[in-house]
C-alpha cells in the first residue's frame, strides 16, 4: 500500500509540474486547441504548407480552415515546434524543428500503444 501512495505522489508530482510550468502548461493548452494534433502530424509529413496540408486533409474526408491551420502553425512556431519559411512578402510554409519531431513522434508512439 505504501508503494501505491509513493506512485501516486510521484505522479502527483509530474502532473502538477505540467501544469505550472510555463513552457509546458503552454503545450498543454496548444494540444487542446482544435487541430492541433493534426498540424503537428502534417508538419512531420512535410506539409506545412497550406495547399498541400488541404490536399492531404481533403484527400482523407477531413477538413481544417486556413484560418485554423495558420493559427495553429504559428502558436506551433511560438512553442518551438517548427519554424516558418517565407515564400514571398506575403506567404510562408512551415518546417518541423528537432522538438516538433521529438513531439510528433510521442503523439504517434501515444495513438500506436492505444492500440485502438
Amino acid at each position: 500500500m505504501g508503494e501505491c501512495i509513493m506512485v501516486r505522489n510521484e505522479e502527483e508530482e509530474k502532473i502538477r509540474h505540467i501544469l505550472t510550468d510555463p513552457k509546458l502548461a503552454a503545450i498543454k493548452a496548444m494540444l487542446e486547441k482544435d487541430h492541433a494534433i493534426d498540424c503537428i502530424f502534417l508538419l512531420h509529413m512535410g506539409r506545412g504548407k497550406w495547399k498541400e496540408a488541404k490536399e492531404f486533409m481533403r484527400a482523407n474526408g477531413l477538413t481544417i480552415s486556413d484560418g485554423t491551420f495558420r493559427s495553429r502553425m504559428i502558436e506551433i512556431e511560438n512553442l518551438g515546434l517548427a519554424e516558418s519559411v517565407r515564400i514571398d512578402p506575403l506567404k510562408k510554409y512551415y518546417v518541423k524543428t528537432e522538438f516538433g519531431e521529438k513531439a510528433a513522434k510521442l503523439l504517434l508512439e501515444l495513438f500506436d500503444k492505444l492500440g485502438l
